[in-house]
């Protein structure tokens, strides 16, 4: 491994943070939020004084290679460090009372989960509930494939890197070059944000209203700087304008730049897409019907309306609320929990397990019972007509497999806190899948604020490792990573 190499790397890559920090720093200053202004000023002042030193340091490296361990290594630092550096706000202009609730809502920010523990968003200056909002945006499409566009400039190969933070079954490459296939992607998040942004501007929000808002929708995360999330506008307007938009968040990007380049039906016929709005459709209308018959909403349509968004809203890990569906009927309510083990799709913003394992895994199932029966038969272990090799499969198996058991131990460790039950599996899922939010005393009217200083690490690592889908961070805790001290290097072609 070649840590001189990582760290120089994350020294740039705060920098770039300290950069995007000034946008809220100029916003504190022209709301005359002055406490907020020093607290920005200090956070930035920190981060170029500490990178320029670790610069001084690592910047004559001997070798600009970068193996997978080192892309592990770096991704998990960068969204350690990042999240570190980027809570001193919270904590200097006392939105968080101690450095533990600061980097919790500052991790949420960033794996895009949009869990909270503040009790009253609202009392909070603008400038730091932008900044809030702007990590879930720079989390969203990830702030390390944002960081790769720069890399050819550097002399550094990005594959490793986009590979260590999604390490989905398919992340196409758009591109020969990675670091033109990841500023591709951040051009197509740029440009629906635009589009969504003008959109609720029509709906009769303000601009800061429009940009949190669409922060949070396009990165499928879930902050808002309303205390009652999007519930608070009560327009049916904008209520469709997100939920379409967090649809668009959740499924693969790389199928928007299929349809730029004319190949429609290509995108029509991808099998995670059809499953993906199949699921969404299925629910939505369930749920509708659900609500109807059960005289929750005056008519078919206005319970379409709440059932399409909050679906949208848990399928694709957003975690934004129109209305509170712990008074829904249970039917409703366990249709939205199944969806916590569902996600959006590979390459998209949103987190959970994904749209394409959960189809690879049934399809494993169905094939299982075929072989079963027909011991001797060859059958097709793929999904949509693509093959899968024994190896994507094993992989796929094996993630689920480490997903549900993270989620079931950490519950575990979490009921030592004497929450109820439904809230402490709620509370580790929701957080694993980077949801934001969940069932019990951690639903759509509620928050993290009750739990004790420990079980908010917890929280903050499942946030972290859900968001980087566990083998990259994982790997770190492995005898054989350590190992490691030289890895062969990529093709020039990478670059």
């Amino acid at each position: 491994m070649n840590i001189k190499q990582d760290l120089r790397l994350l020294a740039i890559m705060e920098l770039i943070i300290a950069v995007l920090m000034s946008i809220p720093l100029f916003l504190a200053l022209h709301y005359g939020e002055t406490v907020a202004f020093n607290a920005f000023l200090v956070t930035i002042g920190s981060i170029i004084v500490t990178s320029l030193i670790v610069l001084c340091f690592t910047w004559k490296t001997k070798s600009n290679k970068m193996g997978t361990a080192d892309g592990m290594l770096f991704v998990t630092m960068t969204w350690v460090v990042s999240a570190a550096f980027s809570a001193i706000p919270f904590l200097l202009a006392g939105t968080c009372e101690s450095f533990t609730d600061a980097y919790f809502e500052v991790m949420s920010g960033y794996t895009t989960t949009g869990a909270t523990l503040l009790t009253s968003i609202e009392s909070n200056p603008l400038s730091i509930l932008f900044w809030r909002s702007e990590t879930n945006w720079l989390g969203g499409m990830g702030i390390v494939v944002l960081f790769v566009a720069f890399l050819p400039m550097l002399g550094v190969k990005g594959t490793m890197l986009v590979g260590a933070e999604s390490v989905g079954p398919t992340k196409d490459k758009l591109t020969p070059k990675i670091g033109h296939t990841a500023a591709i992607f951040w051009e197509l998040y740029l440009g629906l944000s635009l589009l969504e942004t003008i959109l609720l501007l029509f709906g009769g929000l303000s601009l800061y209203e429009a940009v949190t808002v669409t922060f949070s929708t396009m990165a499928a995360a879930g902050f808002c700087v309303k205390n009652n999330s999007i519930g608070t506008f009560g327009s049916a307007y904008v209520d469709i304008v997100v939920t379409i938009f967090m649809m668009f968040a959740g499924a693969n990007f790389a199928l928007y730049y299929k349809l730029l380049q004319r190949k429609g039906k290509s995108v029509l016929h991808d099998a995670e897409l059809q499953g993906y709005v199949g699921i969404f459709a299925a629910t939505s209308l369930l749920s509708a019907l659900v609500l109807t018959t059960r005289h929750v909403y005056g008519n078919f349509f206005t319970s379409l309306r709440y059932s399409a968004f909050q679906t949208a809203s848990i399928l694709t890990t957003t975690g934004f609320a129109t209305a509170d569906y712990l008074y829904w009927p249970q039917f409703c309510q366990m249709l939205l929990f199944l969806l916590f083990f569902v996600g959006g799709c590979s390459g998209s913003a949103g987190g959970g397990i994904k749209v394409i394992r959960v189809q690879a895994i049934l399809k494993m199932g169905k094939r299982g019972i075929f072989k079963r029966l027909h011991p001797n038969a060859v059958v097709n272990n793929g999904v949509g007509g693509t093959a899968m090799s024994d190896d994507v499969s094993l992989t796929i198996g094996g993630f689920v497999g480490m997903y549900i058991a993270t989620g079931l131990i950490a519950t575990v460790i979490v009921s030592l806190s004497d929450a109820d039950f439904t809230t402490c599996i709620a509370s580790v899922f929701l957080c694993l899948g980077n949801i934001g939010i969940g069932f019990g005393k951690v639903g759509p009217t509620g928050n993290f604020a009750f739990f004790p200083d420990w079980c908010t690490w917890i929280f903050s690592f499942l946030m972290l490792v859900g968001r980087l889908e566990l083998f990259t961070v994982y790997a770190l805790f492995t005898k054989s990573f350590w190992a490691i001290r030289s890895m062969a290097p990529h093709s020039e072609k990478d670059l």
